[in-house]
């Protein structure tokens, strides 16, 4: 199984994404990636948004790990996605670090009906309004993306 840890950054009420697109769908995606061999957790994302978005960030707290089960692919991923404050910089793609298409800065009431990997939009838009609590969430309803 594959560990990928993620950044839930927000501003204004709004959650930062990487939107990308498979074949005719929009994925909005939370920035984030997978560690290099001995690299932690919370170093390796530390490292993957400085790489893909130019920010010197802060992580903080796990919010959510859960899993997302692709049989059609033989693979399995635990995504963690903690909390992130950025301390330095301005979010801006960097195409050689990531094929993401632009940042979407998405509204935490529209997280419900919006497309992401991994596929927990409901789960943070609750959390923020404090009608869940943190922690593992399980298999994540994750639609098979090409």
């Amino acid at each position: 199984m594959n560990v990928r840890p993620s950044a839930i950054i927000l501003s204004n009420n709004s959650l930062l994404t990487l939107r990308y697109c498979y074949g005719d769908k929009h994925v909005y995606a939370l920035p984030g990636g997978n560690p290099d061999s001995g690299e932690c957790l919370s170093d390796a994302l530390a490292r993957e948004l400085e790489e893909e978005l130019g920010i010197t960030a802060k992580v903080n707290t796990m919010v959510f790990s859960g899993e997302v089960l692709w049989p059609e692919l033989g693979r399995e991923t635990l995504h963690m996605a903690f909390e992130a404050d950025i301390i330095a910089g301005i979010p801006e793609l960097n195409p050689e670090q990531t094929t993401a298409l632009e940042i979407v800065w998405i509204p935490l009431n529209e997280l419900d009906t919006t497309l992401m990997y991994p596929n927990i939009g409901t789960h943070i838009a609750a959390f923020y309004q404090k009608k869940i609590s943190p922690g593992h969430i399980g298999v994540i309803d994750q639609p098979y993306i090409q």
